[in-house]
């Protein structure tokens, strides 16, 4: 049984959760992603932190929503434990909270080379959108989006 809820990004916890994300992007696409977080942006109207917790109460994932421009919401900083079904718990968590924020869309960015992300997203019905603010013009990324119903 997984519990999600709502966190401080700059909790210990998160912040353990933060680091072991950014080591295992560095090793999977050579950057951690850490110049593209601030949690300042996951804080506030129209975002969130949440992290997620196994039935020992270890955290074994976590995601950001933040706001992106006009109803499009951004995903952020989502890991999840291998094995752990945390992604897909956390991923419905922060598309509820997304909606009830009035956002009709929810956009992200990861590198190509993280194929395991990328199926993941495909998986939950996330499809490829136009490259937008700081991935323009960067063919190492792919942006993807879904419309929330």
């Amino acid at each position: 049984m997984l519990r999600v809820a709502a966190a401080d990004p700059a909790s210990a916890e998160a912040l353990a959760l933060i680091a072991r994300l950014d080591a295992a992007l560095l090793a999977i696409t050579g950057d951690s992603g850490a110049s593209s977080f601030d949690p300042r942006d996951v804080q506030g109207a129209g975002a969130a932190f949440v992290i997620a917790w196994n039935a020992n109460d270890e955290a074994v994932g976590c995601g950001a929503l933040r706001p992106l421009e006009g109803d499009v919401g951004e995903l952020k900083r989502m890991l999840a434990q291998p094995g752990s079904g945390a992604g897909a718990v956390i991923l419905a968590e922060l598309e509820r909270r997304a909606a009830a924020c009035g956002y009709r869309q929810l956009w992200l960015s990861t590198r190509r080379v993280n194929t395991r992300a990328v199926g993941f997203y495909q998986r939950h019905g996330y499809v490829p959108v136009p490259p937008y603010g700081r991935y323009i013009g960067r063919d190492v990324s792919i942006c993807l989006g879904r419309r929330l119903d």
